[in-house]
């Protein structure tokens, strides 16, 4: 019998689960919408009566030609002749379980680890259960929480084993997550065969039907991937050549920038929205954002006051326009700077999949998970990398994310995971001017919906057309600080708009301070 991995059924017997249906009913109903691999779980009755459920469950599955595996207990699965077993850390040894049943058995095995996973393929495993992947009532003795960031670093490292080795994600998979796992848990040579499933569809009013949404979602990719026929611009030239034309369609789309974000710049914010000719609603209800991505522009996420009231928010949001498809940008203010804020930044790269994740040096390296990490407040902190290493953390954050990180600071890297380009425009009034590192977010929103196909190119052209206006006034005679130099800003701002409407590109000609970093 083919092991086809991609929709897994784990059961759940506990009555808050089942709801008083009987789970061979609830498991055939599962099967008809498409599981491919039903696991029969219990620990809590005794032998007999798991292996009378278990025979009721293999006369049903050997129907639908799916696989049978009983979580734990070779003893019961050699009882009913199931096809195979899988087995937890805890529970027995692989080399046991190969001596007791027949040549052909599937054996599954439980990894949160690279160094389990790597012992289990070394032992013969057909497939591995990676988790978990996030946190789930349902499972309570998990090692940890691994995430997304943790089964693509085993994925990676366990495609150069030699051998052939299906893998399943578990732990807190749903509808509204599964196609993000997939995506972002992919190592460049080594994606999930698919995933393990249980309240999700156990749990269901219809059973059958929640299955059938699973595996529909499963053999498509996520809304918010866009993909594109047009080849990837690495050459200086080429991209300078791109950005006038991105900053025109941009000011001529005027996209919806909906923005979560902090009250302390929100008037600032908004005021530069305005300027490059966007239009900007600061709506901090998660509820709202339904009808907002409806609108199809970007969604701003800017933790810099944060409440107890704000992650459900956010995430009530990003699960909106993720399911839309459109942009949304995160900001991690001061992520590191309380246990309040790590938390969060927990929180939300678990809850939904960003676009583009904009900080300074500390905020990255936070949301990165690199350890020792300290902020006063929402500065960066000391900085203890060089532009080299800065580049090589914009872009491996990129690539781990699949998605866009801008490290901002006197030197900005933006990264796509493949492309880092170092940005040198702007100017130290910048960053006497509270907000104007907060804007850079909303801006950069608005290009990616204005320009969906090269992301990258989109905040490239936000970043240089914001750089360049503060330039421009800073130069001015009569700016003399921060007080001056705000309005001069905006009506740079402006200037460059009004510019871009007319087709005039002369703000930009020889302006761009930009290379193209090897890694």
């Amino acid at each position: 019998m083919p092991l086809n991995l991609s929709l897994y059924l784990v059961t759940d017997s506990t009555p808050a689960i089942l709801k008083g249906r009987d789970l061979c009913t609830v498991v055939e109903e599962a099967l008809k919408g498409g599981v491919t691999v039903v696991q029969y779980r219990d620990k809590t009755s005794d032998t007999g009566a798991q292996i009378e459920i278990a025979k009721k469950l293999h006369q049903i599955t050997r129907k639908y030609g799916v696989p049978l595996l009983i979580n734990d207990r070779v003893d019961v699965a050699l009882a009913v002749g199931a096809e195979g077993v899988h087995l937890g850390q805890d529970d027995m040894a692989i080399e046991q379980a190969k001596q007791l049943l027949p040549k052909d058995a599937i054996i599954g095995i439980t990894a949160s680890s690279l160094e389990e996973a790597q012992k289990a393929i070394d032992a013969g495993a057909d497939y591995l259960g990676v988790g978990t992947m996030f946190a789930t009532p349902t499972k309570t003795n998990t090692k940890h929480i691994i995430g997304t960031a943790g089964t693509q670093a085993i994925l990676d490292a366990i495609s150069d084993t030699g051998r052939s080795v299906g893998i399943v994600s578990i732990g807190g998979i749903n509808l509204s997550n599964v196609q993000r796992v997939l995506y972002q848990s992919k190592a460049p040579r080594k994606a999930l065969d698919g995933v393990a499933v249980v309240s999700a569809i156990i749990a269901a009013d219809d059973p059958r039907a929640a299955a059938a949404e699973f595996a529909k979602r499963i053999a498509t990719p996520p809304p918010f991937v866009r993909s594109t026929a047009a080849a990837q611009i690495r050459k200086v030239s080429a991209l300078q050549e791109e950005v006038p034309k991105i900053v025109q369609k941009v000011v001529q789309a005027h996209p919806l920038v909906h923005s979560m974000i902090n009250y302390v710049v929100a008037n600032f914010v908004a005021n530069v929205a305005l300027s490059i000719g966007a239009s900007p609603i600061m709506a901090p209800h998660g509820d709202e954002a339904v009808d907002l991505a409806q609108l199809d522009g970007a969604l701003v996420i800017n933790m810099g006051t944060l409440t107890s009231e704000s992650v459900p928010n956010y995430l009530k949001a990003i699960k909106a326009y993720n399911e839309r498809g459109n942009p949304v940008v995160y900001d991690p203010v001061g992520a590191a700077a309380t246990h309040i804020r790590r938390g969060a930044v927990k929180q939300l790269m678990a809850g939904g999949y960003f676009d583009l994740i904009k900080g300074n040096e500390g905020e990255i390296r936070q949301v990165f998970g690199s350890s020792g990490v300290t902020q006063r407040g929402v500065d960066s902190g000391p900085s203890n990398l060089d532009g080299q290493a800065k580049a090589t953390l914009a872009r491996d954050l990129a690539r781990r994310e699949q998605n866009l990180v801008l490290l901002t600071g006197a030197v900005d890297y933006l990264s796509d995971g493949e492309r880092v380009i170092a940005v040198e425009n702007g100017h130290e009034l910048l960053g006497q001017v509270t907000g104007t590192g907060c804007a850079v977010g909303s801006v950069s929103g608005c290009f990616i919906a204005a320009h969906p196909s090269d992301r990258l190119l989109a905040v490239l052209s936000g970043i240089l057309m914001y750089e360049i206006a503060a330039e421009n006034a800073a130069s001015k005679e009569y700016v003399r600080g921060p007080g001056s130099f705000v309005p001069a800003f905006l009506d740079e701002l402006y200037a460059i708009r009004q510019a871009a409407l007319k087709g005039d590109h002369s703000w930009f000609t020889g302006r761009a301070k930009i290379q193209v970093i090897d890694l």
